[in-house]
């Protein structure tokens, strides 16, 4: 299967490396400059690299694409995949509204090409340890509360590594954090409520965010969110009936000690392998993938209701106060 990755950044070599083992050929990179794509392409063994998103994707030996571009691109450049006709594989979002995702889900399911989304906590084994407890029966959860933040007051990325582009605190992080928590309990729909903070004076994008949601089976989902906190964290607390647990990136973790913990794991699951592996299996299986775009449909809808909800508050042209 010949592989085209649109972008180079820090995601794009995690894919790589994630890819290596697996039966695939690094055909071709695009990436917006162009000494860049070339010493990538060079590092990895691409046999191809360009500047130009339309000669990629004209390529007739390219079967998949993965999208690894900035947020605001998923959408362009998933679309225009799928009409070449290429499978596609797009980090984390999908795309920055509802109208958007639902439209790709469409394109992908009338063209009969396999489209997944990067929804990696999906395959954290302490969050699968978790989904599979409350799948069970073994934790029936009243509340979630969802914590994920850390530093950005600089336009950095998480391997520091500096960018042009801005990040989206509710489309991206924020769609991590509300699709595992909706995942976790099998919700198919939420009750929406939401506070986003003005946007900063230094980088121009909302620094902090609440999102309050309810279940139709009445349980509660906190979702706090921030740019601006000097201790990095990311964990889902699950209140229960039977149990109260903390899952983090490696660990899960009930009052009576650790149920589970692969911080010291070096042979165990890879989230980007697994996920990644996925993609190609229903490719050659010719199936749905597990984080279809219609799986992930109810995170997206309650991200358009917060993008909503803040749309119709926000004074036009106001910041916020603290430089």
């Amino acid at each position: 299967m010949n592989i085209c990755l649109l972008g180079y950044g820090s995601i794009a070599r995690s894919h790589v490396q994630a890819l290596r083992e697996e039966d695939v050929t690094f055909h071709s990179v695009m990436g917006r400059v162009a000494e860049s794509v070339a010493a990538f392409a060079e590092e990895f063994g691409f046999s191809r690299h360009t500047t130009n998103l339309e000669d990629a994707l004209a390529d007739p030996a390219v079967d998949a694409v993965i999208v690894a571009s900035p947020t605001d691109l998923h959408f362009e450049q998933t679309e225009k995949a799928l009409r070449a006709g290429k499978h596609v594989l797009v980090e984390i979002p999908l795309a920055t509204s509802l109208a958007q995702a639902d439209a790709l889900d469409r394109l992908a399911r009338e063209a009969g090409l396999c489209l997944m989304v990067c929804h990696t906590q999906r395959y954290y084994p302490s969050l699968v340890a978790a989904k599979r407890m409350i799948a069970s029966g073994e934790l029936r959860v009243h509340h979630v509360s969802t914590r994920y933040a850390f530093l950005r007051r600089e336009n950095v990325n998480w391997a520091g590594r500096r960018r042009s582009w801005t990040d989206n605190l509710l489309w991206h992080h924020g769609c991590h954090a509300v699709d595992t928590s909706l995942w976790l309990l099998d919700a198919q729909d939420a009750t929406v409520s939401s506070q986003v903070a003005l946007p900063s004076r230094h980088l121009d994008i909302p620094m902090d965010l609440d999102v309050l949601l309810r279940t139709p089976a009445d349980q509660l989902v906190a979702v706090n969110m921030s740019y601006n906190s000097r201790i990095q964290y990311n964990e889902y607390l699950l209140i229960g009936e039977e149990n109260t647990l903390v899952a983090t990136n490696t660990k899960l973790v009930a009052p009576d000690g650790v149920i589970l913990d692969t911080t010291a794991s070096k042979g165990g699951p890879n989230p980007i392998r697994s996920q990644d592996q996925e993609f190609l299996t229903a490719i050659r299986e010719n199936r749905e993938p597990a984080i279809s775009a219609a799986a992930i449909r109810p995170a997206m809808r309650a991200l358009q209701d917060v993008q909503d909800q803040y749309d119709a508050w926000r004074p036009a042209g106001v910041n916020h106060p603290v430089p």
